[in-house]
């Protein structure tokens, strides 16, 4: 009897680790992008001045117009509750629910100010979807028709290794204390504008930001430290730790620690000077944007311009001590 229960678990054990790996060789398969990647584009050098932070990067024009809410279906992605809908204009949206929305609204905003492609979104107060109730602060994320999304990149094979922009990526997760960084954030963008088609690699999740990394090497039930959402947390989370040898060391033990092994102090001082060309006034309204309280708001610009601060301090120091 004891024999028969030993070979029945063995051949559910078998079973079970044959389905992971046939799910494991999907997802891999699903990994990668479909057709050659054209014009590559992770960011560009833009005016930070003239840029609008509160309506970010689909502007005033592609601002949704909640009156009117069709539901379409739910969205099984992620641990936080999706639906896709259309709103009163017609355009269809991803709406996502829970404490990551207005991390999310705002940190879209700030890696725009920078030159950075991301997402098109937008957070609204409160929106009623059909049969599935009114809720507040929801963050909703377009889907427009001349953007095809495809597979993820990955942050230790793309086509921007080395250059100012991937390492000022990497500065800017630790920035905001993104705790979730994984190849499975990242997503690359077809976007065709009138047959002129550019590839946009972007980080589509950014809603583990603005709270406390928490320590990553340690077992599971000793990261519960981990925040989103949580200014007070997030302006006295550490940032920069020491500079040595001309590499920056950061305070940051979430997934992907080792993707900040090679940031030197010339990139921290490329990615110093852009922050420092957003204004009071566009920091502002990139948080203005996430709904935040004028407390919040208040906090979260000083954060930044502390962490900026920091950064150039970090920067000037190596470089003055060469």
């Amino acid at each position: 009897m004891i024999t028969q229960l030993r070979k029945s678990i063995l051949l559910l054990t078998l079973f079970a680790v044959a389905a992971m790996s046939a799910a494991a060789q999907d997802k891999n398969n699903k990994d990668k992008i479909a057709g050659p990647i054209t014009n590559p584009v992770m960011w560009e050098d833009v005016n930070a001045s003239a840029l609008d932070l509160y309506h970010g990067p689909g502007g005033a024009a592609m601002k949704p117009d909640v009156r009117k809410v069709t539901f379409i279906k739910e969205e099984k992605s992620g641990h936080n509750k999706k639906y896709r809908i259309k709103d009163a204009k017609g355009r269809t949206w991803v709406a996502k629910l829970g404490s990551e929305a207005q991390p999310e609204t705002a940190a879209v905003r700030l890696l725009y100010g920078l030159g950075y492609k991301t997402e098109i979104n937008y957070l609204v107060p409160t929106i009623t979807i059909p049969g599935h109730g009114t809720h507040k602060n929801v963050r909703l994320e377009a889907r427009p028709e001349n953007i095809e999304r495809l597979d993820e990149w990955k942050w230790k094979d793309n086509p921007f290794i080395g250059t100012n922009e991937l390492q000022g990526l990497k500065i800017m997760m630790v920035f905001l204390t993104n705790w979730d960084l994984l190849d499975l954030q990242n997503k690359v963008l077809r976007v065709d504008n009138n047959g002129a088609v550019e590839h946009h690699f972007i980080i589509s999740d950014l809603g583990a930001t603005f709270g406390k990394v928490g320590n990553n090497n340690l077992p599971f039930f000793f990261r519960l430290g981990r925040k989103t959402n949580d200014p007070g947390t997030w302006y006295e989370a550490g940032f920069v730790n020491k500079v040595e040898d001309g590499m920056i060391d950061f305070s940051f033990k979430g997934k992907g620690r080792s993707l900040m092994d090679d940031i030197t102090v010339g990139h921290g001082r490329w990615l110093a000077a852009r922050l420092a060309e957003l204004s009071d006034k566009q920091l502002n309204d990139a948080f203005r944007a996430a709904n935040y309280s004028a407390d919040e708001i208040k906090l979260l610009r000083e954060g930044v311009r502390e962490r900026t601060a920091e950064l150039d301090k970090a920067s000037r120091t190596a470089v003055a001590a060469n």
